[in-house]
């Protein structure tokens, strides 16, 4: 059977990431990438639907290895898809992928001091083991989004779509197009539909917080005709860090006033208080969800030009011609965008067991955001919420490199992280958003300090992450140890 140091699941953004810490830091260890789909990218190889794009700044996605070159600051998703290929490339990772490679299960056994996974390809079943398994799956499923049920759909006479599987041959030039959904892909969806359909209207139960941003960062451009490329990098990712958490922490600590401020920004742009008072003024304080951001104002241009428009009602029920609402209206369409969320789905659907025993995701802490309690070699990667999904995902990696690199030197095959007290339980992610809540409670919890709370705070996480004491958290298995020395 093949064996492994290192096995990383999922070929996207995060699992390349962390291929090119591991080499890099410990390019003694072998490693593979397992990707359950024929080609690399993840999020940004399977979303196709028009318009799909970053809602966070390319030179924070990005890679601090990999200086970001294109014009845009906030990139279209087949930029993104083409920095993933070429960053891949260009280290050689693209050989470690193993397409087509679903992991089914994964078994640790504390006598042998390794995993045993069970892989899918091509509809056959194998198995190979690894010393330490590093889940870059991230948390959607990608088999099925979230598609409630809507009343009387299977009355309409046009067509109903759901973002995660844009179809090819949908032609909506000339058509009218009702958007379900007020969240990022909805803000992207209706611009980019508006510029060849008849009509398109945003339908929402309740607002949501949207800021226009800057798709060019004029100030990065000026940095990069002035510095050597990798400097500039360092320079502009350092800016738009500190203003990413400057403005999360005076949308947190003065909410009021961020308030007013981004109701402020938007009536500028659409010049109707009433307007904005009804569709762009949520309930709910910005950085209660995540907030979305329209690039140079695209959505709001597309409403002003009066081709798109954006509805605040319920949905009663559908009818041949469209969607009647509760208020008695009926929003004539030819095509329905059902961009009603995402499903959450931990480590991509992998069943753990631990020396025959099923582990329960949701009786597990999570140390470092990284690494959970119990479960032996393993480490998990997630973004920040509040920021570039790339900025944790990769001091997480330097992370795992590091808890490697500490195993080698005291001898030690295996180790979990433990809590020296009792923890105060908390959800993993800690948002309002609905597709968080849906499914939240299978994920792992966090605790109440450090290094069990998932902050959302990367200049602390930075300062912290790398510093930590690992021989205090970390645990050997004795078993394994006793193993060792046989």
């Amino acid at each position: 059977m093949e064996h492994l140091d290192v096995v990383i699941v999922g070929a996207g953004l995060s699992g390349i990431g962390a291929a090119y810490r591991l080499q890099t830091q410990l390019p003694g260890k072998s490693y593979a990438i397992l990707e359950a789909r024929d080609s690399l990218g993840g999020t940004w190889d399977l979303f196709r639907y028009p318009g799909i794009r970053s809602d966070s700044d390319m030179f924070t996605l990005g890679y601090p290895f990999k200086p970001w070159r294109d014009a845009k600051s906030i990139a279209d998703g087949p930029s993104i898809l083409r920095y993933l290929t070429e960053t891949a490339a260009e280290f050689g990772i693209d050989r470690r992928i193993r397409f087509g490679t679903r992991v089914i299960a994964a078994e640790w056994s504390s006598a042998d001091a390794r995993w045993t996974l069970t892989v899918e390809q091509s509809g056959e079943r194998r198995s190979l083991t690894c010393g330490f398994l590093y889940c870059c799956a991230g948390y959607y499923d990608y088999d099925q989004g979230h598609a409630p049920e809507f009343p009387g759909a299977e009355s309409f006479s046009g067509r109903i779509v759901h973002p995660q599987f844009w179809p090819e041959d949908l032609d909506y030039a000339g058509k009218r197009v009702v958007v379900i959904g007020s969240g990022a892909t909805a803000v992207t969806l209706v611009p980019a539909m508006a510029a060849d359909a008849e009509q398109v209207t945003m339908l929402q139960r309740s607002p949501t917080w949207i800021s226009a941003v800057p798709g060019r960062d004029r100030r990065a451009d000026r940095i990069r005709e002035l510095l050597p490329p990798a400097l500039a990098h360092r320079v502009i990712r350092t800016k738009n860090i500190l203003f990413t958490i400057g403005f999360y922490q005076y949308c947190r600590r003065r909410p009021e006033a961020a308030r007013k401020m981004l109701t402020g920004l938007t009536t500028r742009i659409l010049k109707d208080e009433a307007l904005v008072a009804e569709h762009f003024t949520p309930d709910y304080n910005p950085w209660d969800q995540r907030l979305c951001a329209v690039p140079d104002a695209d959505f709001f241009k597309a409403m002003r030009k009066g081709k798109a428009e954006v509805v605040t009602d319920h949905i009663d029920t559908f009818v041949p011609e469209g969607i009647a609402l509760k208020s008695g209206r009926v929003l004539p369409a030819d095509i329905v965008v059902s961009a009603t969320g995402l499903k959450l789905l931990a480590f991509g659907g992998l069943s753990f067991t631990v020396d025959g025993e099923p582990v329960r995701l949701s009786e597990r802490f999570v140390w470092q955001g990284a690494m959970l309690t119990g479960v032996p070699n393993f480490a998990l990667c997630i973004g920040y919420t509040n920021a570039s999904w790339t900025l944790r995902a990769d001091l997480t990696s330097r992370l795992v490199c590091r808890v490697l690199a500490h195993m080698d030197r005291r001898g030690h095959r295996a180790v979990a992280p433990e809590a020296e007290d009792r923890l105060e339980e908390r959800p993993m992610l800690d948002l309002a958003a609905g597709y968080i809540q849906r499914s939240i409670g299978d994920f792992p919890r966090q605790g109440d300090r450090h290094p069990w709370k998932v902050r959302q705070n990367y200049l602390l996480d930075s300062l912290t992450t790398m510093r930590t004491d690992l021989d205090r958290t970390l645990v050997p298995r004795t078993n394994a140890m006793a193993d060792s020395r046989q």
